[in-house]
Parts: C-alpha cells; sequence; structure tokens
C-alpha cells in the first residue's frame, strides 16, 4: 500500500468519527507541518501550536476534503501554510490585506520594481491551483529544491517537477494575457523563475541554451 493510500485510509476512519485515523494522520506527518510553520514563522512556540491547529481543523473538515484536489499530506501542509501566514499578517498591521503572500511579497520586489506588476503577479499566483502554486513558492520563494519538496510532500520527483512546469506555465499566460506598457518587468520575471529553477536542480537556464 502506498503512502498516499494509508493516508487516505487514516482519512476514511476519521470520516466515521474514528478519532485512531486522525492519531494516525498525525504521527505520519505532524513532523512535515511543524517543519513548514517553523520555516514561515521562525518562531518555533507558535509553529507548534500551527501543528495543533493544523489537525484539529482536519478533524472538523474531514467531510471536505477532496482527494481530486490533492493528496492527503498536500492537503494538511496547505492549512498549516495558510495558519502560518495568517499569523504572520496579524503580526504585521503593515502588510497589504490583499497581499497572497508576506514572504513572496518581498521576492517579487527583488524581480520586479513595478508596483503594478507585483500586484498582477500575487494575483497570478493566487489564480493556479493549490498543489501547484504550493509548489512554486516553495521552490522560488521557499528556496527548496525539487527533491527536498518531494519529501516534504512524499510525491515522486516527476509528479514535482510537472507541477512546477505547468504552474510556470499558466504564470506566464496569465502575466502576457494582460496588455501592458511594462513587457520588459514581465519578462524579468519568467525569466528570473526560470534561472532559479535552474539552480534547484544544477542545470543550463533555457534561454541560455538558445
Amino acid at each position: 500500500m502506498s503512502a498516499e493510500d494509508i493516508d487516505r485510509t487514516l482519512l476514511t476512519q476519521m470520516r466515521r468519527d474514528d478519532a485512531a485515523g486522525l492519531s494516525g494522520l498525525y504521527d505520519r506527518h505532524a513532523g512535515r507541518v511543524l517543519w513548514l510553520a517553523r520555516r514561515i514563522l521562525d518562531n518555533s512556540g507558535d509553529a507548534e501550536d500551527i501543528v495543533q491547529e493544523v489537525f484539529l481543523q482536519a478533524w472538523n473538515q474531514r467531510h471536505r476534503y477532496d482527494e481530486t484536489r490533492g493528496a492527503v499530506v498536500t492537503w494538511l501542509l496547505l492549512i498549516a501554510r495558510s495558519r502560518a501566514l495568517d499569523r504572520v499578517r496579524a503580526a504585521r498591521a503593515r502588510v497589504d490585506a490583499a497581499a497572497v503572500r508576506v514572504e513572496a511579497a518581498s521576492s517579487l520586489s527583488s524581480v520586479t520594481a513595478d508596483p503594478l506588476m507585483r500586484i498582477r503577479v500575487r494575483v497570478a499566483l493566487a489564480s493556479l491551483p493549490a498543489a501547484q502554486r504550493l509548489v512554486l513558492e516553495l521552490a522560488y520563494f521557499g528556496g527548496y529544491t525539487h527533491s527536498e519538496i518531494a519529501t516534504l510532500l512524499t510525491q515522486p520527483l516527476g509528479t514535482i517537477k510537472t507541477r512546477i512546469r505547468l504552474a510556470m506555465r499558466k504564470l506566464r499566460d496569465g502575466l502576457a494575457g494582460v496588455a501592458t506598457p511594462h513587457r520588459s518587468d514581465e519578462s524579468a520575471f519568467t525569466v528570473s523563475l526560470r534561472e532559479r529553477s535552474a539552480d534547484r536542480v544544477g542545470c543550463v537556464p533555457e534561454s541560455s541554451q538558445r
């Protein structure tokens, strides 16, 4: 039985109001949830609180999980990321409430100096499917290698690379679909993401191969 099959079996137990299913998921994934929360919050105490909140929310929303939208561990990590970022936003009242992610904002600023372009990138990121958005954030804004992401999400490396490739394509299409005088900024942004991807896997950027 695969890791994903085990997770879904445990979730089925939860849906039957069997707390043993929740205990099983906690034992399997609490470490991953804690690791992600610590990277976002940089505070062990808050991160440990997030772990408890994530599994409580998973129990309360056990009937809402949709397996067609991703693996159980991805669902748990998305909950963790959302709750951790809520804490970041609450602690930083000056952050624009429309910003999709606090940490991503600083990375976007280094890619393009155009405020309008940064807003459009945030909107484009928010429009991606949750699983694709998560791997893109981990790879380009979190600094994780593709292999590290595969380990974190318990997904095959090929699946992670495919999600990143699809996310990049949708992101480029989304940015290219809006008329703007700042095409150079769009190009710089997408080229920067390709170069970061090359750094993650140790290959030559696509633009350098032409």
